[in-house]
């Protein structure tokens, strides 16, 4: 059986803005509302669901991505001027991390909520079988 996260609700001062901003950040595509929700599609089991709230508290969201697109969300984050670090507790010591034979960095968006990005998951190798890698994940599913 296969489970997935189809969707999650992410609280925000302005629901457009915070869909366009990730967006633009992840390199995916911000398509307009729908319903009340402004979501950002972030593959075909994802969507990131920005909806207005006034009070929230922050969150955390940890994605697992390619060395490529690493590479690209670190340098968007760059340009944009954005703090970023190397841990939870170091999101602005413009830092990247090699935990887990992998790369990862956090920053914080406008909201107050910590954005993850690692190329290699912290679940343990003997648990998955395979490398921990997004791309050892994909080659496997399509063998």
């Amino acid at each position: 059986m296969a489970i997935y996260l189809d969707h999650t609700i992410v609280p925000a001062h302005d629901k457009e803005q915070s869909a366009r901003f990730m967006a633009h950040i992840m390199g995916l595509e911000y398509n307009g509302l729908f319903g009340h929700f402004a979501p950002v599609k972030v593959n075909e089991h994802l969507s990131l669901d920005f909806d207005n709230r006034e009070n929230f508290q922050s969150n955390h969201y940890a994605f697992l991505v390619t060395d490529e697109d690493f590479d690209a969300i670190l340098g968007r984050v760059q340009e944009a001027g954005l703090k970023y670090g190397s841990g939870p507790r170091a999101q602005d010591d413009m830092q990247i991390n090699h935990l887990h034979h992998g790369r990862g960095f956090y920053f914080r968006d406008e909201n107050g909520h910590s954005w993850e990005f690692i190329t290699h998951t912290y679940i343990k190798e003997e648990m998955l079988g395979d490398l921990g890698r997004p791309a050892a994940a994909s080659v496997r599913q399509r063998g």
